[in-house]
């Protein structure tokens, strides 16, 4: 899972450093909507606003680890 998510964060945001330890810090709030479409889409969950936080958008394992908690709820 964290490969293709990486895959389809790279395709989208091809200027953001997904092997940052504060990722959060280098999105736009365009980037963090682009990831919560996308993800949205691929795996069938739901991300709300109350998702966006820098907890869960803080590196890609944060990411990996937010959309595997959807997928289990």
């Amino acid at each position: 899972m964290k490969e293709r998510i990486r895959t389809i964060l790279e395709d989208a945001l091809p200027l953001a450093d997904l092997d940052s330890d504060f990722l959060f810090a280098e999105l736009s709030s365009l980037d963090i909507t682009t990831i919560m479409m996308l993800l949205s889409e691929e795996y069938h969950i739901t991300l709300d606003s109350h998702d966006v936080t820098p907890k869960n958008f803080m590196t890609l394992d944060s990411i990996v680890a937010l959309v595997q908690s959807k997928m289990e709820a």
